[in-house]
């Protein structure tokens, strides 16, 4: 048994609450998807979570897990951008900008072939 004396343990700089950082998730989340209606929907492809839970992600009340935001940053560039500014890694997000920039251009490409 631990004595009941000393210092807490520290919490860290700027500690992120869980409401917090479920905002910020779900930011992440309606920046990949947009306006579009199949948010939810591709949540659920990318992690196997019910449509409650992928709905509760999008509007913020709760969060994802550590294996579920790990599944949802391998295919998502916004989440995945929103860890590494949560970390205080913004150098490491830059990554991530370019691979969603990437995609864009493909589209865009793709979108231009089609007209030509």
């Amino acid at each position: 048994m631990f004595p009941k004396k000393g210092s807490p343990f520290p919490v860290g700089r700027d500690a992120l609450t869980d409401t917090e950082f479920a905002q910020v998730i779900a930011s992440a989340l309606k920046v990949e998807f947009g306006s579009t209606r199949n948010g939810a929907k591709m949540i659920m492809k990318w992690t196997g979570v019910s449509e409650r839970t992928a709905k509760n992600w999008l509007s913020g009340t709760n969060s994802p897990s550590g294996v579920h935001l790990i599944l949802l940053a391998r295919e998502s560039n916004a989440v995945l951008k929103a860890m590494m500014l949560m970390a205080e890694r913004p150098e490491m997000s830059l990554g991530a900008s370019l691979l969603s920039l990437r995609r864009v251009l493909a589209e865009t490409m793709a979108a231009l072939d089609q007209v030509m």
